[in-house]
């Protein structure tokens, strides 16, 4: 039996088009192994300690799902909290926390955007990224003054960099 070939050019056509659209059903992401985001998190706490300071360090993946909580024992008590919130509002955002503070403060961000919920526009959050792939956020937060935090953050980040595609 022959088969004609416009059959045989509609059904090439056909399983290439359902080849297509199942490989747009999935996507492919990089994403922080625990042990990495645990490393990170340990780096940011002994660089506050280091600096003299109790503090709160949160690792949160691309998603703003937390990967990692590390609370020093005399963090101030809304220091876990304020950490999530300022390591949430980096991936939500994709900036670092101080960049939307002096954003806001300059007029070129709305203030109201800081009064939604889990947000914290105040330093201490920074972005884990490799080149142009947002990876997750580290937030810190019990220093007094955001600039101390963001210091440990990056501490933390600088511990990781080695182990990410940069």
């Amino acid at each position: 039996m022959r088969v004609p070939r416009s059959l045989l050019c509609v059904l090439s056509c056909a399983m290439m088009v359902s080849a297509a659209k199942a490989e747009d059903a999935t996507v492919t992401y990089k994403s922080l192994t625990p042990d990495v985001a645990l490393e990170a998190a340990q780096a940011a706490l002994k660089q506050c300690r280091t600096d003299g300071y109790q503090v709160s360090v949160v690792v949160v993946d691309r998603f703003g799902e937390t990967q990692v909580l590390l609370r020093d024992r005399y963090a101030g008590l809304p220091a876990n909290d304020t950490a999530t919130r300022k390591a949430w509002t980096t991936v939500g955002f994709r900036a670092d926390t101080s960049q939307l503070a002096a954003s806001i403060k300059n007029g070129t961000l709305d203030p109201r955007l800081a009064d939604l919920p889990r947000v914290a526009m105040l330093g201490g959050g920074l972005k884990i990224e490799t080149a142009d792939t947002l990876l997750g956020a580290i937030g810190v937060s019990g220093a007094p003054g955001g600039d101390k935090d963001e210091k440990c953050a990056r501490a933390g980040i600088d511990a990781i960099r080695d182990k990410l595609d940069f």
